[in-house]
């Protein structure tokens, strides 16, 4: 599902030039929960951003469904991929409510049927439909990545990637969260790849794993 084959990638030129990938290799297979670990600064969020769109100077062979990733995003690639941050308040927008979130990748794709589909997805995440009329700020850590989680399942991708998802929660609500994760990716037979520190999360959901250290991927 996901080919990673000789990723480079560097910013700045000449005396300034920054390389911070180098030759980044891996395979996630279709339905896989794929782990990529290593310490901060290792480089695998910025592995995430490139297969996202968000860093598109990349040098190398990306490859989604068996199709090639162009340097330009274009809608199918956003319909197939969506992203999970780290930092859930961070990513929804203050001055807009739940719903409005949620509607709003439904509205830029000219997708129909949009109530029933948001009502499906807070179902899905745990949240009730009252949740719609709130304000991210009024929501807890978890409650706010049960919606950032919705958001990216919304125009029903294939792929999702994650990154560090429950790094930024309370002890207490991280397990929640995996298994929310692990129930969604059973149901809809999603492939995720997922990026952190912490080989209790590795442990606790992916099937397979590499490790990233110093901008190079390797399997442990």
């Amino acid at each position: 599902m996901i080919e990673v084959q000789h990723l480079n990638l560097a910013f700045g030129e000449g005396e300034k030039r920054n390389q911070v990938l180098y030759d980044v290799s891996f395979h996630v297979k279709p339905g896989e929960i794929y782990g990529l670990v290593g310490e901060s600064g290792s480089g695998k969020t910025t592995v995430l951003k490139c297969l996202a769109g968000l860093f598109t100077h990349w040098q190398g062979e990306l490859t989604i469904d068996a199709q090639p990733l162009g340097h330009e995003i274009s809608r199918e690639r956003c319909r197939q991929v969506q992203m999970v941050f780290q930092d859930p308040y961070g990513s929804l927008h203050p001055r807009h409510t739940i719903g409005d979130i949620l509607e709003e990748p439904l509205q830029i794709h000219r997708i129909n049927d949009r109530d029933r589909r948001i009502n499906v997805l807070l179902d899905k995440v745990g949240l009730n439909r009252a949740f719609r009329e709130r304000y991210p700020h009024q929501l807890s850590g978890g409650q706010r990545q049960r919606v950032a989680i919705a958001r990216a399942l919304i125009l029903e991708p294939q792929v999702l990637l994650l990154d560090e998802p429950t790094s930024a929660l309370d002890v207490s609500v991280q397990a929640e969260i995996l298994n929310l994760l692990a129930e969604l990716q059973r149901e809809a037979k999603l492939t995720y790849l997922m990026v952190t520190h912490d080989l209790g999360v590795i442990a606790h959901l992916c099937q397979k794993v590499a490790v990233m250290q110093y901008g190079r991927s390797s399997k442990p």
